[in-house]
């Protein structure tokens, strides 16, 4: 009897799973990279004056002066937009997916883009004191005031004895509706011509067209990302429940509205540059979980999946139609049908 309870566990059947999934993992980070890489050459490429791959690649080392112009100067800042961009969105709906631990988790069905916006509206037409053309001093502070200010609302309106992922998730999409409705107030509001910059700039745009217009707006989002690496581990904690998370020394309440603020700031930062851009937060985060085969919603994969959908819905965007339309347009078209399959695939799964 002693000796059968010293004899040690077998463990065998656990190895091939440990070892499985962080190459599968890899192999997966690796190949969305790749991809990456090749959509960006190919989206240098594209335009009024197309150039092959060998061209944008020549043009990228600087050599070739008119081509070096188009490629680095018009192309490239649009481009390193649509990158940033999109890894921000998607770390965002990671976030907010797995503290809801649902995939309606996102920034833009909770309510927090709405927000976003409807404080850029107020700060840029409500207000009047800053305009649209001021650059994004002025947007930026009114979309983290509208989207911290939505965030906080949603927060305590679904508080109840703590915060549950559904309860977060209907509540979000009654203060959006609510938000949609303030928006439209205040535009009807508006002077005509401020109403309709205002109006194309909420469906969602990459038209930054020069570094010194992109550079400040991805810099402000990349010195965002150190909070997001100290967020990760009490993410983690988390995604094992409140119960856990709590008996391994997490304070969930506080915890979860800190993670909250972070991926409210990563939307609204977006939204300040480019307008609401609606669904890469939703699906990009359950895509690459998909793809990379993982237990919870793994960020890296996710940030280099929204880059992909952004950068792919901007090249639709600019050359799908005979005139260039807003990215947020291809957005919703294609997360619209993202969300009916998402719908029917739960239908199906009760």
């Amino acid at each position: 009897m002693t000796a059968a309870l010293d004899s040690p566990t077998p463990r065998a059947p656990a190895t091939p799973r440990l070892t499985h999934r962080p190459v599968r993992s890899v192999l997966v980070a690796a190949g969305l990279c790749l991809a990456l890489v090749i959509l960006t050459v190919i989206a240098l490429g594209m335009g009024d004056y197309p150039l092959n791959p060998g061209e944008v690649l020549t043009a990228l080392t600087g050599a070739g002066e008119f081509d070096s112009t188009v490629v680095l100067s018009w192309r490239l800042p649009r481009i390193t937009a649509a990158l940033v961009f999109g890894a921000a969105l998607a770390l965002s709906g990671a976030l907010f997916q797995t503290l809801t631990r649902n995939p309606l988790g996102s920034p833009d069905i909770i309510g927090f883009s709405t927000g976003a916006y409807t404080g850029v509206l107020l700060a840029t037409v409500g207000i009047g004191g800053v305009t649209l053309a001021d650059g994004l001093i002025g947007t930026a502070l009114g979309a983290l005031i509208g989207g911290l200010g939505t965030a906080l609302l949603v927060y305590f309106l679904a508080y109840r004895q703590g915060v549950q992922g559904f309860r977060l998730i209907v509540v979000g999409i009654g203060v959006t509706a609510a938000l949609h409705a303030v928006n439209s107030w205040i535009l009807l509001r508006a002077q005509t011509e401020t109403a309709m910059g205002a109006a194309i700039w909420g469906a969602g745009s990459l038209s930054l067209t020069s570094w010194s217009d992109v550079l400040p707006a991805i810099g402000i989002v990349v010195a965002v990302l150190p909070l997001l690496l100290i967020s990760v581990r009490p993410l983690r904690q988390l995604e094992l429940g409140d119960d856990v998370a709590a008996s391994h020394g997490v304070k969930v309440e506080p915890t979860r509205l800190v993670i909250l603020g972070v991926g409210v700031l990563l939307t609204a930062l977006v939204t300040a540059a480019t307008g609401p851009i609606a669904f890469v937060a939703l699906a990009a985060p359950q895509i690459a979980r998909l793809v990379a085969r993982s237990a919870g919603i793994p960020l890296v994969h996710s940030a280099l999946m929204g880059a992909l959908v952004l950068l792919g819905s901007d090249m639709i965007a600019q050359q799908a139609l005979a005139q260039p339309i807003p990215v947020g347009m291809v957005t919703v078209v294609l997360g619209g049908g993202y969300l009916a399959a998402l719908l029917a695939h739960q239908a199906r799964r009760e």
